[in-house]
């Protein structure tokens, strides 16, 4: 049975929500360090705003306040248990995009690399459902959402695996190898089944095969519910060897988004 719109936006909207939730309390958790006697604080990095004009900069140095901060992180907070809880609204989902906007800027493009990029584009999904919805058209709202969220996580499986295909250590299992000699159980033993070439070699190629066949993903619902499952499977693994939490939640807030797109062209 295909998957309906209404179970596909709603489980886009509390995964959404449960990954904002996530990175907020991790922000919360972080607040010494981010503080202006700590080793994130925003003095270090706000030359990176030097050529803008200057009420950006005075922007951006209000938001850096400690107080400031912390409110925002709150009404963030706040205004995800409402996504999970109730659903997504104009405001609401404008809120969460333009401070998750700012909080990006302010880390300089990124705090944690793929998975705030793919938290942006869950919510611009949800945004663009919202603006098309207020036109009167929710249901066209949704579908344009859904199918965005759905393209660019696709485009960033295929991506890549595009890369590492025309990367000859990633061919070869070296570039593997070396990733996991750098996470968080590392320095890998010299003993390590990963430093042997077959084996590094067969791992290489499977994720470059993975992430490359993902068009195949959109043949059929039942495939794309393999591919999904194998992609938790994949970032759960990530979380586990280098403790990108984020990860995790970033991509399974997309995956309803596949399976949806996926059982609309069947």
């Amino acid at each position: 049975m295909a998957m309906s719109l209404a179970l596909a936006s709603r489980s886009v909207e509390i995964l959404c929500g449960i990954s904002l939730i996530i990175q907020t309390l991790e922000f919360l958790n972080l607040r010494e360090a981010l503080g202006p006697r700590g080793v994130w604080t925003y003095a270090i990095g706000r030359d990176d705003l030097a050529h803008a004009s200057k009420p950006v900069q005075s922007l951006f140095a209000v938001l850096a306040r400690e107080d400031v901060w912390l409110a925002h992180l709150v009404l963030r907070l706040l205004a995800a248990l409402v996504l999970v809880i109730h659903g997504a609204s104009l405001p609401l989902v404008g809120f969460l995009f333009a401070g998750t906007l700012l909080v990006l800027i302010r880390w300089r493009g990124a705090f944690n690399g793929g998975s705030d990029f793919m938290t942006i584009v869950v919510l611009s999904g949800l945004l663009i459902a919202m603006v098309v919805g207020a036109s009167g058209d929710a249901e066209l709202g949704w579908r344009a959402g859904l199918i965005y969220i759905a393209i660019h996580a696709a485009s960033s499986y295929f991506i890549s695996g595009g890369i590492k295909l025309l990367n000859p250590e990633w061919r070869s299992g070296e570039a593997l190898a070396l990733f996991l000699d750098g996470g968080i159980y590392g320095p890998l033993s010299r003993l390590s089944l990963y430093w042997q070439r077959p084996v590094a070699v067969v791992c290489s190629w499977a994720f470059i095969l993975w992430e490359c066949l993902v068009p195949l993903a959109f043949l059929d619902q039942v495939w794309a519910l393999i591919y999904c499952a194998i992609a938790c499977v994949f970032h759960y693994l990530v979380f586990w060897y280098f403790g990108l939490n984020r990860f995790v939640f970033a991509w399974l807030a997309s995956f309803p988004a596949i399976i949806y797109v996926a059982s609309q062209l069947n």
